[in-house]
C-alpha cells in the first residue's frame, strides 16, 4: 500500500508502516510542508485498528541522511512570531509521534542533525548505520533547538551530557552516541532496515495491547511523583486483566502452547 505524497512516502506491508523524509536534494531538511504531510500519516495510522497498523518505522530517503536539520532556507526569512509558530509546529507533529500507540523505531541512515535528531527522540527506539552522524549544530547559527530536542535529549542521555552537546554543538558518531545511550543499536547501513524488522519482530509477537499500555504507562508516568506513577502502572496493570490477550496470554501459558494475540 502506498500514499501520494510531495515530501514523504508512506508504505505499509504487513501492517508495518514505513515513513520515508524524501527531499533528498536538501538533504530531507525539515520544513513546514514535510511537517503538515508527517503530521497527517501519523493521524491516519494512529486511526488504524492493531490489525492495519502494528508498528512503525521512520528513515530518510537515500544514505546520506536522515534528516539533516530543519531547512534553513525557509527559517532565515521567518519573524520571531513565525518562529514561535514553526517550533509549536514541530513539536506538535513530534508529540504525536511520541504518543502514537504503536511501537515506533528510527532508522537512522546517515545525518540526524538538528531537527533530524529530535525526530528520531520522538521514536520509541533508534538503530542508526554505522556511518551515521548526530547533534544539535544549532548554537553555531546562534539558534537552540526549537522541535524539542531541549527537553528529550536530556532524558535520553542525562542533563549533564545534553548541556555538553547543545552548548557545543558537536556531532556524535553512531558509536558515540551507542555509548551515550542514544541510540539502541549500530549496524551497517546495509543491515539497517533488516535489523530494525528484526527487533520489531520480537515486540510484535508480544500481546499488542500490553506493548501499548507499558508506552502509556512509562511516557505518562515519566512526568509525575513516584506515587502518583506506580497507581498509574497499578491501574493500567488492572485493566489488562480485562482483554482478550491477557486471558490468552495466560492461557496459552499454562497450556504450554504459542499465544494467538489479536489485539483485543
Amino acid at each position: 500500500m502506498q500514499f501520494e505524497y510531495k515530501t514523504i512516502q508512506l508504505q505499509s506491508e504487513n501492517a508495518i508502516w514505513r515513513l520515508t523524509i524524501n527531499r533528498p536534494e536538501s538533504l530531507n531538511a525539515l520544513n513546514l510542508l514535510v511537517l503538515s504531510e508527517m503530521g497527517e500519516a501519523l493521524r491516519f495510522i494512529s486511526e488504524m485498528g492493531f490489525e492495519d497498523a502494528r508498528a512503525l518505522v521512520i528513515t530518510g530517503s537515500g544514505t546520506k541522511a536522515f534528516v539533516a536539520g530543519a531547512d534553513i532556507k525557509e527559517m532565515a526569512s521567518l519573524s520571531a512570531s513565525e518562529a514561535v509558530q514553526f517550533s509549536k509546529k514541530g513539536q506538535s507533529v513530534f508529540s504525536e509521534l511520541e504518543l502514537i500507540k504503536i511501537p515506533v523505531i528510527a532508522a537512522i541512515n546517515g545525518f540526524a542533525l538538528g531537527g533530524g535528531l529530535e525526530l528520531a527522540l520522538g521514536c520509541d527506539f533508534i538503530f542508526a548505520a554505522d556511518h551515521a552522524k548526530m547533534g544539535f549544530p544549532e548554537v553555531s547559527l546562534s539558534l537552540i533547538p526549537g522541535f524539542g530536542g531541549t527537553v528529550r535529549l536530556a532524558r535520553a542521555v542525562g542533563l549533564r551530557k545534553a548541556r555538553e552537546l547543545i552548548f557545543t554543538g558537536d556531532m556524535l558518531t553512531a558509536e558515540d552516541a551507542l555509548r551515550s545511550g542514544l541510540v539502541n543499536k549500530v549496524v551497517p547501513q546495509a543491515e539497517l532496515l533488516s535489523s530494525v524488522n528484526k527487533r520489531l519482530e520480537a515486540i510484535l509477537n508480544k500481546g499488542p495491547v500490553a506493548v501499548q499500555a507499558a508506552k502509556k504507562t512509562m511516557q505518562v508516568a515519566w512526568d509525575m511523583q513516584i506515587d502518583d506513577a506506580l497507581d498509574m502502572e497499578a491501574e493500567q496493570f488492572g485493566e489488562l486483566f480485562e482483554t482478550q490477550d491477557s486471558r490468552e496470554g495466560m492461557k496459552a501459558f499454562m497450556e504450554k502452547r504459542k499465544a494467538q494475540f489479536t489485539g483485543q
